[in-house]
């Protein structure tokens, strides 16, 4: 994989603002095409409450498609203006607000929302049980080390465990187990990773809890209930209403994968040799990630320049990463709240250098050090049974995303040394000045750390350890696994065989884990993306808006004038691309909330019906393949090194597949 290049003439350090400049035009142009086509809109509708609702919709397209902001502060913004208008009302020509702002703040105590944080626990109550250990342990016992039995194992395992999870969660879950059968089979991590994803996304759809539109699905029929005369109201889905159809489409994708593979997933390097205890932990990252690093041991010398200078003077610089250093008379440092990078170097310090032999041999030049020919002070402490090079993702939702290294001082905080940073294809290391990025969900740290380090971030949701194949000390509580399948049991049957609300079966489960000790109260919030929370709740205001105000109906009356006369398959799959569209320019939940009222009235219009219309939505809006917009996509282009025509290669034919499958099984089970 070639490293990263530049243009020419400009330094590295600029290119990022170059970078940012560059979105904020495109976000201003955008910004001005939006705005005109709202005041369009507004000398067309009908009325007045319409033109403001249509106005809000472009609004949050526009902040949703260009980022302009974090989509959960898109979302929290548009749900703050919806419950203004009852202030600003008599000066918006209003006769009341658009959304009454007694239930302004109803998302947030929605069966949907509450499904979600119930999942969300569950998942990680079941995970730290240590299940996904055993389950790799599982397949690569029945599947050995080919990649026609391995792909339909992992893929149809991550399937049905998607199904009763959120299914980023279910990716984040067996990115550690690929990476493990990846080393133990010799497989490349990018013949894995894809079909793995595509699955859990596709998992997705088997069940009513599997992705957040289809928990929302219920509520957002209920709401649109209220505004529809009693004759043509809907009945809510039951858990496994959608199960024939999600069944189908997890089968195609594997099928898609098994017989299709060889010709539409990328090579990719081997990681056969990426075990970190052999004789040469540097040669899975130089294959993959053309990084010729080295761990030396240098010693400055008494009168060299170097003394005086701090870390962050010359790391950069010369393109050396200092992991470890020891004065005279004193201990080894090396790990968190060691190293930072105003450390200053003094005579007679030890450096351990992770370093490309040439950059480290100018730098020991430069300034008159001594390189020594193995590791002595640090031969234990930065032994490869104690510490050695990683690789960590950065998952959609972490903390970290929008700070760089130098924000959070990685090295020091976390005991993480960034030697390399992969993103979009390109991998960056030291010179690059990666240390100034700001994380994207989805990059890829390759660092140097102690073992220890890296086992206390293993549950950091923060991060996604793709490296699996090191010493570690054991944090699961498998003891806690039938507690875990008790619970997980007893929910499940709550949800099917009582007419409890979703959420309070849900719940049931989740309580029962933190009670039975298998998840403390503390990871019980952390395993929560309180992100996806705002995002949902902030937006089901937004979808009563365009339900009570008829901006819903008005739209589909368009919609109508122009398929009116077509098949109703042919105007449910009109709707279907639409909401595939949708989902891939935003948020799967912002697309099912903005879509759905639009789907109810058209098939009131065409006289077909209406809950299998939204039922339409809610699925299609899983049809997120071609670009890495989705979160799951997010989390695999990295450690897998794909790049944007890997996604629209495998992804593109799997969209037809996915349409194609969806409506046939539509036809026939609904």
């Amino acid at each position: 994989m070639p490293t990263a290049t530049h243009s020419a003439g400009m330094p590295a350090s600029e290119e990022p603002a170059t970078k940012a400049r560059f979105f904020s035009t495109r976000q201003i142009i955008a910004g001005i095409i939006f705005t005109i086509f709202s005041f369009w809109l507004a000398t067309v509708v009908p009325t007045i409450e319409i033109a403001w609702v249509s106005g809000i919709l472009m609004l949050t397209i526009y902040l949703f498609a260009f980022e302009v902001v974090g989509v959960d502060v898109a979302a929290a913004s548009v749900m703050v203006i919806l419950g203004l208008t009852s202030l600003l009302a008599p000066y918006m020509g209003l006769q009341q607000g658009l959304v009454d702002t007694q239930h302004i703040f109803d998302g947030f105590s929605s069966n949907a929302v509450m499904s979600i944080i119930a999942v969300m626990i569950i998942g990680a109550g079941l995970d730290k049980t240590g299940l996904m250990s055993k389950v790799a342990s599982f397949i690569l016992k029945i599947g050995g080390t080919t990649e026609a039995r391995i792909i339909p194992i992992i893929s149809g395992t991550v399937g049905i465990i998607s199904s009763f999870m959120q299914n980023v969660g279910a990716a984040a879950l067996f990115l550690p187990v690929v990476s493990r059968i990846s080393a133990r089979s010799g497989l490349p991590m990018s013949r894995l990773l894809m079909p793995m994803g595509f699955t859990a996304i596709l998992g997705g759809t088997v069940t009513m809890v599997g992705s957040s539109p289809l928990i929302l699905l219920n509520d957002l029929i209920l709401t649109s209930n209220k505004a529809l005369p009693a004759d043509s109201q809907m009945d809510t889905w039951g858990l496994f209403s959608v199960t024939p159809v999600g069944l189908a489409l997890v089968a195609t994708g594997i099928i898609y994968f098994v017989l299709a593979g060889r010709f539409v997933l990328p090579k990719g390097k081997t990681k056969a040799d990426s075990n970190l205890s052999s004789t040469d932990p540097m040669k899975y990252f130089r294959d993959v990630y053309n990084m010729d690093y080295a761990l030396n041991e240098i010693v400055v010398l008494d009168g060299s320049k170097l003394i005086g200078q701090k870390l962050d003077d010359v790391e950069g610089k010369y393109r050396i990463r200092i992991i470890a250093n020891k004065l005279t008379g004193e201990a080894s440092t090396v790990g968190p709240g060691t190293l930072a990078r105003d450390t200053e170097f003094q005579a007679g310090m030890v450096l351990g250098v992770v370093a490309a032999p040439g950059h480290l041999d100018y730098f020991v030049e430069k300034y008159g050090l001594k390189k020594r020919d193995a590791l002595r002070t640090f031969v234990d402490v930065l032994s490869t049974a104690k510490a050695g090079i990683a690789e960590i993702v950065i998952p959609p939702g972490s903390n970290m995303i929008g700070k760089s290294a130098r924000d959070v001082w990685m090295r020091k905080t976390y005991g993480l040394a960034m030697v390399g940073l992969h993103r979009s294809g390109k991998t960056l290391g030291e010179g690059d000045d990666i240390r100034n990025m700001p994380f994207e969900a989805g990059d890829t740290l390759i660092v140097h750390t102690t073992w220890r380090a890296l086992d206390r971030i293993v549950g950091d949701k923060n991060f996604v350890v793709v490296t699996t194949e090191y010493p570690h000390e054991e944090k699961l509580r498998p003891e806690k696994l039938k507690w875990a399948g008790l619970f997980f049991g007893i929910a499940l049957f709550l949800v099917l065989f009582t007419d409890l609300r979703l959420s309070i079966a849900l719940l049931t489960g989740a309580i029962g884990m933190v009670l039975a000790g298998v998840l403390k109260i503390e990871e019980a919030y952390d395993a929560v993306s309180w992100k996806t929370v705002f995002l949902l709740a902030s937006l089901i205001p937004l979808g009563l808006a365009v339900e009570t105000s008829g901006s819903a109906q008005w739209i589909a009356q368009q919609v109508l004038v122009v398929v009116g006369d077509a098949p109703i398959w042919v105007i449910q799959s009109a709707v279907a691309i639409l909401a595939t569209f949708f989902t891939l320019v935003m948020s799967n939940v912002g697309a099912t909330v903005l879509l759905v009222p639009l789907a109810v009235n058209i098939a009131l219009g065409v006289g077909a019906n209406p809950a299998v219309f939204a039922l339409t939505v809610a699925i299609a809006t899983s049809n997120s393949f071609i670009i890495p917009t989705h979160q799951v996509n997010a989390l695999i282009m990295g450690p897998a090194g794909y790049t944007v025509p890997d996604f629209m290669k495998a992804g593109g034919i799997m969209t037809i597949l996915f349409l194609v499958v969806m409506m046939i099984m539509m036809g026939l089970v609904f």
